[in-house]
């Protein structure tokens, strides 16, 4: 095919790194390899039994629904961000979404124009950068660091131009786990309000913290110009129903509402019946998650500290740890390839999620304690052997 039929946007952007390493780690599995997956961004546990019950096609949703969302969802969404975020919202200042990484996509479509700049997170999610292309935009990376004070504010100022439009936030992150305090959040609204920043604030994974970390929401503390994203993936082991939601200012919530209208139409029906019942339903079933999670947290965390040459801090959430690697003597591409080739545990290299990723690996603890100790074991194994 001639290279004229393809759009320099498409070109642009690199293929999804995870998914790619998903896919490879098929293949060897159908092969009759004994791979060990921590490379997965997704919850092993099965969707929540009254969740499944809710979302049962028996009851007729099967129809397109509403753009915006069945106004049921969208009633118990805007009650839920006002009671657990402090966030007022109204029911026609939310969009439902097939997943939250479409929010995202429509987010960045229907508010940047080409040139405008993006901050975001670095390390962060690969698709950030991905989304921010597709719209014409420039993503432009802001440190993120593995520390319990992830922001440094100066270097985040030193990267504004006239040019800048928005700035992205995702806490607890995907990679690091790592979260942002109340002060800190305020200091970002700050900053917003001065340079006059739309903020789109990724959510996701705000009910998988530990210990006594707590999750605030920066749509509390400014009212206007917040865009707040999140979804029922993660929380609620429900990646494979995508349903997720946008909320915020209705002037860019109409203009996400129009480019949904034109492309997917609306999130699956029975998908947003579910979704009310996730919310409305028993939330024993999150904690429950989210404490066999901190005990796999603890797991890893303490293994990969027994490895010569890694060191893992504990992540304040999420189900994935980010340790430095170095001091091993290879690239995050290296090792992750090693640690599949010879170990058959598939890992992602940390360059995946930008240039501070360097020297580091995503592992993922969404499965279970057994496998977590014998992908440990099998890497340790290796790595004694290969790695000196």
């Amino acid at each position: 095919m001639k290279e004229r039929y393809t759009s320099e946007r498409a070109k642009s952007i690199v293929p999804s790194i995870t998914i790619s390493m998903a896919s490879k780690v098929r293949k060897m599995k159908a092969q009759g390899i004994d791979v060990i997956s921590l490379e997965t961004g997704e919850p092993d546990f099965d969707t929540p039994e009254h969740i499944i019950d809710a979302g049962t096609m028996k009851e007729g949703y099967t129809h397109y629904t509403d753009s915006r969302g069945i106004p049921e969802l969208r009633e118990v969404i805007k009650n839920k961000l006002w009671k657990e975020n402090k966030i007022k919202v109204s029911a026609d200042e939310i969009v439902v979404t097939p997943g939250a990484k479409y929010g995202i996509f429509l987010t960045m479509l229907a508010t940047i124009n080409p040139g405008d700049e993006v901050l975001i997170p670095n390390p962060s999610w690969h698709s950030f950068e991905a989304c921010v292309k597709a719209a014409g935009g420039i993503p432009v990376g802001y440190p993120f660091k593995m520390d319990e004070s992830p922001l440094n504010f100066e270097a985040i100022e030193n990267k504004i131009t006239h040019k800048t439009k928005m700035i992205l936030l995702n806490y607890p992150s995907n990679p690091t786990g790592m979260t942002l305090s109340l002060d800190e959040l305020k200091r970002i609204a700050d900053i917003a309000e001065e340079h006059e920043l739309l903020i789109l604030s990724d959510e996701i994974y705000e009910k998988i913290v530990f210990n006594s970390t707590k999750h605030y929401s920066i749509g509390s503390i400014k009212k206007k110009g917040v865009l707040t994203l999140n979804g029922f993936s993660k929380t609620y082991a429900m990646t494979g129903w995508r349903i997720g939601y946008i909320a915020g200012d209705k002037e860019v919530i109409d203009q996400i509402l129009k480019l949904q209208q034109h492309s997917v139409t609306c999130a699956c029906a029975f998908a947003q019946k579910a979704a009310v019942s996730a919310l409305l339903g028993p939330q024993k079933v999150v904690k429950g998650m989210v404490e066999e999670y901190k005990r796999r947290r603890d797991l890893i965390v303490e293994r990969l500290n027994e490895i010569p040459g890694m060191y893992c801090p504990n992540p304040h959430g999420t189900f994935y740890v980010f340790p430095d690697i170095s001091k091993i003597g290879l690239s995050s591409v290296e090792l992750a390839n090693l640690l599949l080739e010879r170990a058959y545990v598939s890992t992602t290299p940390g360059e995946a999620f930008g240039a501070l990723g360097k020297g580091h690996l995503r592992l993922s603890f969404a499965t279970s304690r057994e496998n977590i100790e014998k992908a440990l074991q099998r890497m340790e194994k290796v790595m004694i052997h290969e790695c000196k």
